[in-house]
């Protein structure tokens, strides 16, 4: 199945978020929504990965601190499947710990986003992605 046949029936592009703060969660569900996207959650990795093999969505915003398996090991583990290897992962994360963020762009994240500014920004790096996902799509179907 091509990223053109994921989107779902209204047209739009499919979003996990993967994160085990409910308040956080409902936050960006709602700012995603209101923006035409389709907004899927989970609350853990594990369940996040369930989930996305189950709804490959177009990209997936991950906090990167999690109890459990965090979003490091989630990515690691989304990024082996060769099915997941070129959807774009964004990490959210209250903190600024270069070892971290580096660790995190060498297990397939494409950005971060801090959680103490996640509203805008969220929404202009989602559909920064997603325009960039559409600009392939184009190309390959020249």
């Amino acid at each position: 199945m091509s990223r053109e046949e994921d989107t779902n029936v209204n047209g739009s592009k499919t979003i996990l978020v993967i994160e085990d703060s409910p308040v956080q969660a409902f936050a960006m569900i709602q700012l995603l929504e209101q923006h035409g996207l389709n907004v899927l959650c989970a609350p853990d990795g594990l369940a996040g990965v369930a989930l996305a093999e189950k709804s490959r969505p177009d990209l997936i915003i991950l906090d990167i601190q999690m109890p459990g398996m965090d979003g490091l090991e989630t990515c690691h583990l989304l990024k082996q499947n060769p099915a997941f290897q070129d959807v774009p992962v964004i990490f959210l994360t209250a903190y600024g710990e270069p070892e971290k963020l580096r660790k995190g762009l060498n297990e397939g994240a494409v950005d971060f986003i801090p959680k103490d500014a996640f509203t805008d920004i969220v929404l202009v790096k989602t559909l920064q992605e997603l325009d960039m996902i559409l600009d392939e799509v184009a190309e390959d179907d020249k």
